[in-house]
Formats: structure tokens, C-alpha cells, sequence
């Protein structure tokens, strides 16, 4: 029986891919770069903003002064522009009210900034009591550090065993396993079967629904 699920934010429980994409194109053209397709972002997101943006950059800017100058003005300006197109993955959240009633612990795990975290959870799941919600912290390793899991699992007070990791990137996959937790690939996300599978997730599945059946 799993007392506690945890779940990735960007690609399993909100598409919000068109908007980080817009953000950080919108700060390439600003400082005359070349932007990229949206369905690029899928492999440039998920280890976090510092990454994202050394990423997009050109070769010869992805250290030093201009990378901190467009790290702080993506934040800026996608902190304004993250509700724009972002939306809920159907079924999610009443996949998540199913878990509430049945008394299962529901908590976030992510790479995106923390002070984001809150604001979208509050938005988009007001009916959600979420257990924890942790996002980039400074001086905290991102994943797949398995610290965030940790500090989950204090939190709650629940075991491991008790626990599954839910996820759609090879992050998602090497993060649970090093904390000792039970990996689910979801496939309604940014990356491929094969990616999960790679990372030897325990379960892959295709719809929120299934979530159900494995608790």
C-alpha cells in the first residue's frame, strides 16, 4: 500500500512547455539571438532555469555575464507569462482528488524555481492539499539529486517503500531510483518510451488513470 506520491511539475502534472518557450525565446530576441522551436524545449527543460538558459544560448555566451542576465530576466518575465497557455494534463486533476479522498499523501518535485511553485499549485489545483511542494532552492543540487525526495519524505514521515515517484523525463527516473523509490514513467509528457525505459522506470503508463491502479 503507498501512502505518498510524488510527482514531477512541467510534463506530468502541467503542459507548460509553450510557455517556457516563449519566455526564453522572447529573451533571445531581445538580445538579438536566434530562437528555437517550441518542440525543441522538450529536451531543454527539466534541469532546472541555469540549464534551460545555458542551453538556449549561443556558443560563446553560455557562461559568465550574459547568461546571468538572461537567467534573471527569464525569471522575470516568465513569472508574469507562466499562466499564458499552460494548462492541466486531462485526467490530472481528478486523478489527484481520487488520491485525496483515499487518503494518499500527493506532493511536488521539480527542477522549476521554487518561488513558482506555489503560485501555479495554488492556481491550477485549488483543491489540492498538497504535502510538500519543493522546486529549485539555492544552494540545494537539483535533480537527479535525490534531495528533494529526501526532504519529502521527511516531511511526510513516510517510508520509501510507502512511496512512488512520478515522472516523463530520464530526471524523473534516475531521482526516484536514487532515493529508493519506485519510478513511474508517464507518457503523456515531454520525452519518449525509450528515455524511460532506459532508466528502468517500474511502471509506464499512458494515461493519469492508471495512476489508480498502482497504489
Amino acid at each position: 500500500m503507498k501512502r505518498l506520491l510524488i510527482f514531477d511539475l512541467d510534463g506530468t502534472l502541467l503542459n507548460s512547455l509553450v510557455d517556457l518557450a516563449d519566455s526564453a525565446n522572447h529573451i533571445l530576441t531581445c538580445h538579438g539571438f536566434p530562437t528555437h522551436p517550441v518542440d525543441a524545449y522538450r529536451y531543454f527543460v527539466g534541469d532546472g532555469m541555469p540549464t534551460l538558459i545555458r542551453r538556449i544560448l549561443p556558443d560563446g555566451y553560455k557562461t559568465g555575464q550574459m547568461h546571468e542576465t538572461c537567467l534573471q530576466e527569464f525569471k522575470a518575465y516568465y513569472s508574469i507569462h507562466m499562466y499564458d497557455k499552460t494548462t492541466v494534463y486531462p485526467g490530472i486533476s481528478e486523478v489527484l482528488e481520487e488520491l485525496q479522498q483515499r487518503g494518499i499523501k500527493i506532493a511536488v518535485a521539480t527542477n522549476k524555481v521554487q518561488t513558482a511553485v506555489s503560485p501555479l499549485m495554488t492556481d491550477y489545483f485549488p483543491m489540492i492539499q498538497f504535502a510538500a511542494l519543493i522546486g529549485q532552492r539555492e544552494g540545494i543540487p537539483v535533480k537527479p539529486d535525490p534531495q528533494v525526495v529526501y526532504d519529502i519524505l521527511s516531511e511526510t514521515g513516510c517510508t520509501p517503500e510507502e512511496t512512488l515517484y512520478l515522472g516523463d523525463t530520464n530526471v524523473d527516473m534516475m531521482t526516484a531510483h536514487r532515493a529508493g523509490v519506485e519510478a513511474v514513467g508517464v507518457l503523456w509528457g515531454y520525452r519518449t518510451r525509450e528515455e524511460l525505459e532506459g532508466e528502468h522506470a517500474e511502471y509506464i503508463i499512458s494515461k493519469p488513470e492508471e495512476i489508480l491502479a498502482l497504489i
